[in-house]
């Protein structure tokens, strides 16, 4: 019996080539698409504890990870690290709650005083318009307008009282859920990681894992840093203008929240200190040092610091920032703007780890 040839045994020795995997039309991937946005609008009150969970649960692993190599158990370094959070937030919550107060009961008179120093600053352009408008109806020879009436609607206070043990019981997840991230986290991604077919899968999403939860720690890590020293240092320069120490910590508060989103929240920000300075200074040049202390402070930490210390590996193009801000602003509203730039700063990480989506990881730089 003649042996087979050897090109013939290593043809044979050949794996069968797998089938190249047929693509989806392009109308079922709209329908996809819109179907997935769909649920992620619709099922906003299960998804948004979780994700609010996983982003505070990211915040203190770095900090878990320290405590445990000084030979702390996770657990209870997860829950020293939640501990002290919410005690950061209810003292922070203590402080500021009485001038928050006062500037609320204090807003119609306050809006009144604004718009009294606006109406002088543009005075002179409503004199023109209305010397204009009443050369137009001279003109015209137009008789009295139709007087237009005006509907106001009230809050149902059932509303309210229905409203408030939904956002207490939101709440309360956010907290579990933010506990059992930072306990079982781990040993959820090894459950998950088992499941795989084979070994070399496991190794690969493993990797993937490591890397994308130690990097997105370390961002949202070292933005909380950034805008936490943001909002202590506007403080700093309000109170340097003469404003009390309460009223400086809750607008360096409200700039360090805003600051996680970018763009939206910096212009927010620079609003509300030409508000706060036209409320608290009767000069109009003294009025606008608030703002330009911002303005200032935002330009240096967004075009300076932020880079220095993410470098180019955390890069966002601003047109992708802004895209994913209306999207998930839309979406989600204002939690929605906080988690936009995790969200997409870990779709960037996916991609250019995963074979073949380099471009797509390229495209949002």
């Amino acid at each position: 019996m003649s042996e087979p040839l050897p090109e013939a045994a290593a043809a044979a020795a050949e794996p069968t080539p797998l089938p190249p995997r047929p693509r989806a039309p392009a109308a079922l991937v709209v329908l996809a698409t819109l179907a997935v946005g769909y649920t992620l609008w619709a099922a906003q009150e299960v998804i948004l504890p979780v994700l609010l969970a996983m982003f505070f649960a990211l915040i203190g692993n770095p900090i878990i990870r320290l405590l445990q190599k000084l030979h702390l158990p996770r657990f209870l370094g997860a829950l020293l690290v939640l501990s002290a959070g919410l005690a950061g937030a209810a003292a922070l919550t203590v402080q500021l709650a009485g001038p928050a107060t006062e500037w609320v009961q204090e807003a119609p008179q306050q809006m009144r005083q604004i718009s009294r120093k606006v109406q002088d600053f543009v005075k002179p352009v409503q004199q023109a318009n209305l010397a204009a408008e009443s050369f137009a109806r001279a003109a015209g020879g137009e008789g009295n307008r139709k007087v237009q009436v005006i509907r106001t609607q009230l809050d149902d206070p059932y509303k309210a009282l229905v409203r408030t043990p939904k956002l207490a019981a939101s709440a309360l997840a956010v907290v579990l859920l933010t506990l059992f991230f930072m306990i079982y986290g781990e040993n959820l991604q090894r459950h998950v990681i088992a499941l795989l077919p084979n070994r070399q899968q496991k190794r690969f999403t493993a990797e993937i894992l490591r890397s994308i939860e130690r990097e997105i720690s370390r961002y949202v890590l070292t933005i909380t840093l950034i805008n936490v020293g943001l909002g202590l240092i506007l403080s700093g320069v309000l109170m340097l203008l003469g404003i009390a120490l309460p009223e400086a910590l809750l607008w360096g508060t409200v700039a360090a929240l805003l600051n996680f989103a970018p763009y939206v929240g910096p212009l927010i920000g620079i609003v509300l200190m030409l508000l706060m300075g036209f409320v608290e200074f009767r000069d109009p040049l003294t009025a606008l040092l608030p703002a330009l202390a911002y303005l200032g402070l935002h330009t240096l930490e967004g075009q300076l610091i932020t880079p220095i210390v993410l470098g180019r590996s955390m890069a966002i193009s601003p047109l992708m920032l802004i895209l994913a801000l209306m999207l998930f602003g839309w979406l989600w509203g204002m939690i929605g703007l906080l988690l936009a730039v995790p969200l997409l700063v870990c779709v960037k990480l996916v991609l250019s780890r995963v074979d073949g989506m380099q471009g797509w990881a390229k495209l949002l730089e």
